[in-house]
């Protein structure tokens, strides 16, 4: 290795060292924590996309996380999406290390996919400079979600890019290159009854939360049981005894 480049890489880990990934300040309320566990964590839990070569047979890779850091530059302060998914890449094998702590674009080898910024107040700038920061370093799909409608009437917004690095704004809530889609879904998570954001898989279906995956497979083991013990019933009428079979 050149004297040059080991002074370069050397350099770099300085940098690395001294970035400021955790301001340890409290940052959020409590809807807006709940709203981010509920897209990540339906994510982990039921997102399967699809492999972008369909020769590979192993489940393709992808990393989500709430109020991390993105950094596109050392030299720049990071941008903080209240939620992002980016395909193809891992976690960090050491997340104790500085460079494993936050999204260094240029250790994971590209931006995010999708970026998603929740509205609590009108000082966030989420249709300002976060729409042309997002759009300047070329995020596919930025999405603005206003529960309290405080920046317009429009309650759910997402952006993908249109020319000279600038959003345009989708007429659906569609992420087509993702295999996903955003709906607003009125219910109940972890008892706090709200209008909360919900990710949809390719086909429109809404992808559950572990909680209602855990209920639908006791349902079904319910209505299982029922089942047979109604045959048993019917057998024992005929004179059978169930326990033959």
């Amino acid at each position: 290795m050149s004297q040059v480049l080991v002074e370069e890489t050397w350099e770099l880990e300085d940098l690395i060292e001294n970035l400021v990934t955790e301001d340890d300040e409290p940052v959020d309320n409590f809807i807006s924590e709940k709203q981010q566990r509920l897209l990540t964590e339906t994510l982990y839990s039921s997102w399967k996309p699809s492999q972008a070569e369909e020769s590979s047979d192993a489940p393709r890779q992808f990393l989500t996380a709430a109020n991390v850091g993105v950094f596109f530059s050392v030299h720049a302060p990071p941008l903080v999406p209240d939620v992002f998914i980016s395909l193809d890449v891992s976690a960090p094998a050491d997340l104790h290390a500085k460079s494993g702590r936050s999204y260094l674009v240029w250790e994971f080898g590209k931006v995010p996919d999708v970026t998603v910024e929740i509205v609590s107040n009108r000082k966030g700038g989420e249709l300002d400079h976060k729409l042309r920061d997002y759009a300047r370093i070329g995020v596919k799909y930025y999405v603005v979600f206003d529960p309290m409608r405080q920046l317009s009437d429009d309650v759910l917004r997402v952006y993908e890019p249109g020319l000279a690095s600038r959003y345009f704004l989708r007429q659906d809530y569609n992420l087509p290159n993702m295999e996903l889609s955003l709906t607003l879904w009125q219910g109940k998570f972890e008892n706090t009854e709200a209008e909360w954001l919900r990710w949809c898989d390719k086909d429109g279906e809404m992808l559950p939360t572990p909680d209602e995956k855990t209920e639908k497979a006791e349902n079904r083991a319910l209505e299982a049981e029922k089942r047979a013990e109604l045959l048993a019933a019917e057998l024992s009428k005929l004179g059978v005894n169930p326990k033959q079979f």
